[in-house]
């Protein structure tokens, strides 16, 4: 087990943060990133950038942060600590904490979300750190993962016969996939198409945020060369949309929309397959899905991304299960306050004010 001591980063750092954060032990998150950063200053966080030092090497950290009267602060270590094994979260933690006692920065408690495969190991290691689980926060806690570093020919061999053989079809019959300009009339063609109606809700189950939020989100990472949207049109208008982000050796297939009724088999299929060749040449080896019911549930038909799962391991043949969150308590009395009620009431008014999602 390594050990730590935390810092703020530098300006110079901050100025640099992608490099940074693409050089991790894991190869860092595209929800660490510095598009990222500056979607979430917008809606409702303050944002941190926290450097964890080590022996070899340092963790770069987006911390998102809200403030509370009377309890103080708390911390959303999203999708890090990224560190080289489980083993090294609870000395990251550690140092976490004698920082902000250091700097009396009142903050009460840290959620994590590390990028490390759920393990009986990984989650004995946690609770022995006395972190307590709580309810995942993002889609790709569970998510299908495909090594896209063999060539094109054998990688789509490797895939699932349904995907191969959709890809190919969609192929023999003409349908064509285009990159499509980031414009606001093509986000809001896309933001409609993952949603189907006006409603909150895409008709997968899945929650869908404001156009706004979307916008910024797209806007930030398209402006940066780390995101491409894909469009495929039928009878003259877009008929399934995908928003795919390039942030250093990983892809994510980030959003995903289409209309119901559809003819061209095997498009959404298409849409996935052209992205991931160009994500191969802009340098990618792994190609994240971003959410499927966990592995244990993806035959379970009454799971809200049951339709989801089934069509994204068609490419992959397994799912990936990461730990999810886990909560690190520094103040306990401050805590359990948050736990029993503050929480409840805090997203209540956040979400009743703005209209938006509390995280």
């Amino acid at each position: 087990m390594s050990s730590f001591t935390a810092r703020f980063a530098s300006q110079d750092e901050i100025e640099h943060w992608d490099k940074h954060v693409t050089a991790n032990p894991n190869g860092g998150n595209l929800l660490q990133s510095a598009a990222f950063a500056a979607v979430k200053r917008n809606f409702g966080w303050d944002v941190r950038y926290l450097v964890l030092d080590g022996p070899e090497a340092s963790s770069y950290n987006l911390v998102l942060e809200k403030s509370f009267p009377v309890m103080g602060r708390l911390w959303y270590l999203i999708k890090g600590p990224d560190v080289a094994s489980v083993d090294d979260v609870p000395a990251a933690l550690e140092a976490i904490k004698e920082f902000v006692e250091r700097e009396k920065l009142r903050v009460f408690a840290v959620k994590i979300e590390p990028d490390i495969v759920d393990s009986d190991h990984a989650r004995d290691v946690l609770a022995k750190a006395g972190l307590a689980k709580s309810f995942n926060l993002q889609p790709n806690d569970s998510t299908a993962i495909l090594d896209i570093t063999p060539e094109p020919g054998p990688l789509l061999r490797s895939l699932h016969s349904r995907g191969r053989n959709a890809v190919r079809r969609a192929e023999r019959e003409g349908v064509e996939v285009e990159v499509a300009e980031p414009t606001l009339a093509n986000y809001r063609t896309m933001h409609s198409l993952m949603t189907g109606t006006l409603n909150t809700k895409s008709r997968h189950g899945a929650q869908v945020r404001s156009f706004e939020y979307y916008r910024q989100f797209w806007t930030e990472f398209t402006s940066r060369g780390q995101g491409r949207l894909y469009f495929v049109y039928e009878n003259g208008r877009p008929s399934v949309g995908a928003f795919v982000i390039n942030y250093g050796r990983k892809a994510t297939y980030k959003d995903g929309g289409s209309l119901q009724h559809r003819t061209q088999y095997g498009d959404s299929h298409l849409v996935q397959w052209t992205a991931i060749l160009d994500m191969k040449t802009l340098g990618c080896t792994e190609y994240d899905f971003c959410g499927t019911p966990p592995a244990d549930k993806l035959k379970d038909t009454s799971h809200p991304f049951h339709g989801l799962g089934l069509f994204k391991t068609s490419f992959t043949k397994s799912v990936t299960d990461f730990v999810g969150v886990w909560d690190y308590v520094i103040d306990v009395p401050r805590y359990t306050a948050w736990t029993t009620a503050g929480e409840r009431v805090a997203r209540q008014l956040y979400t009743r004010r703005t209209g938006q999602q509390f995280y």
